[in-house]
């Protein structure tokens, strides 16, 4: 198996899929998370503005899509947020979930610390894009691989 499909038990892809539904009730934003081995000799934010826009995150009603991408390999993670998100919110914003996730992959706890990113996102994005009683999924779920 390689790298990437190591990274995370397939027990540990649904505890982090269930906690993106979980952070999904709290907001309209819409989070996903992706997993390759390296960055492809590019800083990982702009690798991931690049994974962003091939899983179409771009393509949001309210361009409220947030991207949490790893590469394994180059010990390496960022979050990247839409157009919507990046025009509401201050510049650091994403820094105290990255923190929280930083603290557990330092650790190695790498499920735990999804999860726990993935939560603070959550309650971080309701307060700019609060969960409405029509909104709808528009991403899957699952964690993309690369």
């Amino acid at each position: 198996m390689s790298v990437v499909e190591d990274f995370l038990s397939p027990e540990d892809e649904q505890e982090i899929v269930d906690a993106i539904r979980t952070a999904e009730m709290q907001t309209s934003g819409e989070i996903r998370v992706h997993i390759e081995s390296t960055s492809q000799n590019k800083p990982a934010f702009e690798r991931a503005k690049e994974v962003f826009h091939w899983l179409k995150m771009d393509n949001t009603k309210e361009a409220n899509g947030v991207l949490i991408y790893i590469a394994v390999n180059d010990h390496t993670f960022t979050i990247c947020g839409d157009k919507g998100i990046n025009d509401s919110v201050p510049e650091n914003f994403w820094n105290s979930t990255k923190d929280i996730m930083q603290d557990f992959f330092r650790q190695k706890q790498f499920k735990k610390g999804l999860v726990e990113g993935i939560l603070k996102a959550g309650k971080e994005l309701q307060a700019h894009f609060p969960w409405h009683h029509d909104d709808t999924d528009e991403l899957s779920n699952e964690i993309s691989k690369g």
